[in-house]
Parts: structure tokens; C-alpha cells; sequence
């Protein structure tokens, strides 16, 4: 009889999570990878099999990776400093290299890691096929090195790989108009992804539950937020660090035509399919105006 009982609740949690999975069948979401999540093995192995259910019930996803705490702690063995400006990584041509060496090697073993599922996966640099175009970034007015600000995103590379039922896996690398290699910031480079491919979806994967009205005060989580809530509270002064940079990309996205996004907590155990296939979710849902009205 218990066996019965753990069979149903199994059952049940099928059957909640059918209006998502014929609500989203089709529908282009993408995927921002990082903080534990991308250090953790078994959290890594987790989050490539939620992309993989993800792939599997209909959905189209994309996966954006960072790989920041690994770029650290390479550039620490080279013996070069590590040094930021307004949250970017200031990168010198040996740090470039660097930074290369260590996104593409993470971007292979991602797309390893779902082929060994079963899920065609291909990994690609935001070089490849001009995908990602920048200008040169400037932080506070300074010259930060190889840094990128996105100019433009060529879907075209994207659109051949989900059409061909493949999902892509792509790091943060852009090319300048003298195909110099640049370093994006991942969340810049989800962002404009999203806004680019018309995704319905955007999830961030991060170290934290979600946007708190409080940070001090674990319980005051905040579920969900329109655009003009997510604006009063940057707004507030209420947030902070790399959040503040964070809400404001997730804005930019909605306002940009991006149906939701979210921001969870990477380190719980199938984050991912919690906020997307049950009633409450978990972390915190910036809603578009059609998402508000619908």
C-alpha cells in the first residue's frame, strides 16, 4: 500500500507539471549557468540532466555557462593578478587567453556531459558564426582590456541547431570588427540570447534563493515581480552587489519582449524543474506584460 501511495504521488507530480509542458512545448528558453552549480560535480551532473528533461518533454533550450571562480583560479596559477572594475574582470591579453582556454574547456565538458545522456548537444563560442559581435566595454570610464559589450547577436548559428533538435551550449566569448577575442560577462550574454531568439523563458542560475526585499531577512523572498516592481525596488536602494546588475538585466530582457525570467537558487537539487512545473516555484519570476495579463 505505501509502495501505491509513492506511486501516485509520483503520478500526481506528472500530471502538475502537464499544463507547463504543453504551455512551453516548443518554446525557446535559455539557460544561464553558473556559481556552484558549475563547481560541484554532482550539482553540475543534476543541472545537465534538468536541461536534458527540459530538451526531452518538447522544450528548446539554450545554455549560457560563465566560469568565473575557474578563470580565477587559472589566472592565480599563471602567477597574474586578478582585478575588477564594477564587477568586471579586467583582462589583459595573457588573461584573454586564459579566459579562453578555460571557457572552451568547460563548454566541451558541458556538451559531454549531455551526449552522454542521450541529448545531441554542441558547444560554441559566442565567436563562432559572428554569434556574438561587441564594441569594447569600458567600466567607470576605464579601459578594462578585452572586455565586450554586446552589439550584436547573428541567431542564425542558434536557429540551425535547435531546428536540427540539438541543444546549444555556448560560452561568452565575443568577436570584435577586427575578430579580436573579447570576454562577455555571462549574464550580458544570456540576456541579450534571450532577447535576441525571442525566448519565453530566461533562469538564472545562481548562489542565491532569489531577490529578497530585505537581504537581512531570510523570509522576505520575494515570489514574483512585474517590471515596475522590479523597478521600484533597484530603485529602493533595497538591493545591492551583483544582484543590483543582475534585476537590471532581467528588466531589460522582459522589457525587451522576454516572457519570464527567473532567478534560482543553483544549489538545490533540481532547481530548474521546481519553478518550471509546479504551482508555487521557488525563486523569484520577473514577469513581461503579457505574462502579467495572460
Amino acid at each position: 500500500m505505501q509502495d501505491m501511495e509513492k506511486y501516485l504521488e509520483k503520478a500526481g507530480v506528472l500530471i502538475e507539471a502537464l499544463p507547463y509542458i504543453r504551455e512551453f512545448h516548443g518554446k525557446t528558453i535559455v539557460v544561464k549557468y553558473g556559481g556552484s552549480a558549475m563547481v560541484e560535480h554532482e550539482l553540475k551532473k543534476n543541472v545537465i540532466r534538468d536541461v536534458a528533461l527540459l530538451k526531452l518533454v518538447g522544450f528548446r533550450p539554450i545554455i549560457v555557462h560563465g566560469g568565473g571562480k575557474e578563470i580565477s583560479r587559472w589566472v592565480e596559477k599563471a602567477g597574474l593578478e586578478t582585478r575588477f572594475v564594477g564587477g568586471f574582470r579586467v583582462t589583459d591579453k595573457a588573461t584573454m587567453e586564459i579566459v579562453e582556454m578555460v571557457l572552451n574547456k568547460i563548454n566541451k565538458g558541458l556538451t559531454s556531459m549531455m551526449e552522454k545522456i542521450g541529448v545531441r548537444a554542441v558547444g560554441i563560442s559566442g565567436k563562432d558564426g559572428s554569434l556574438l559581435m561587441v564594441d569594447k566595454k569600458y567600466a567607470n570610464g576605464e579601459d578594462i582590456g578585452y572586455v565586450g559589450e554586446i552589439k550584436q547577436v547573428n541567431t542564425e548559428i542558434l536557429q540551425t541547431l535547435l531546428e536540427n533538435d540539438i541543444v546549444p551550449v555556448v560560452c561568452p566569448i565575443g568577436s570584435d570588427d577586427q575578430f579580436h577575442s573579447h570576454n562577455i560577462n555571462a549574464d550580458d550574454a544570456a540576456c541579450a540570447i534571450a532577447t535576441a531568439m525571442g525566448a519565453s523563458k530566461l533562469a538564472f542560475l545562481t548562489d542565491i534563493e532569489g531577490v529578497y526585499r530585505d537581504p537581512s531577512d531570510k523570509s522576505s523572498l520575494i515570489s514574483s515581480l512585474t517590471i515596475q516592481e522590479a523597478e521600484e525596488l533597484l530603485s529602493s536602494g533595497c538591493v545591492g552587489g551583483g544582484m543590483l546588475p543582475k534585476i537590471r538585466n532581467c528588466v531589460d530582457a522582459v522589457k525587451a519582449g522576454v516572457g519570464k525570467v527567473h532567478i534560482l537558487d543553483g544549489r538545490l537539487v533540481h532547481s530548474l524543474l521546481l519553478e518550471f512545473f509546479t504551482k508555487e516555484g521557488i525563486g523569484t519570476v520577473i514577469l513581461g506584460e503579457e505574462e502579467q495579463h495572460g
